[in-house]
């Protein structure tokens, strides 16, 4: 829990900070971070997979960057101007680097077991 209500530096390392609110093992595994991307941040294109299991995210843009900052995703399950649902498993998705202003992001993410194939 060190990263709770704590910005830290995101994953990959390009500029952009996340801020842990909430996470759980159970019932069903999930985090929900604040992200933020001030100017020069952005993500490159990459998948985040996840062993075994199927990865789910709902973004939610609560403050567009004034220039820059747009995300794009290989096959969403929905999209919207600020409503963003999707895979990061199994699609590709990536933010463009912010050129002015700041980016803010709700971001939702859970994991389900696979899918049975049956008998």
């Amino acid at each position: 829990m060190s990263a709770w209500l704590r910005w830290v530096g995101g994953r990959q390392q390009t500029g952009y900070e996340k801020m842990l609110l909430a996470t759980s093992p159970i019932p069903v595994p999930f985090d929900l971070y604040l992200l933020r991307y001030r100017e020069g941040a952005g993500v490159p294109a990459h998948v985040d997979p996840v062993d075994g299991r199927r990865h789910y995210r709902i973004n939610i843009v609560l403050r567009e960057a004034e220039r820059g900052g747009r995300f794009a995703c290989i096959n969403p399950i929905f999209e919207s101007r600020r409503i963003k649902v999707f895979r990061p498993d199994v699609s590709e998705h990536s933010v463009t680097e912010v050129e002015a202003g700041c980016r803010l992001v709700l971001s939702l993410g859970w994991v389900r077991p696979p899918k049975s194939t049956g008998g």
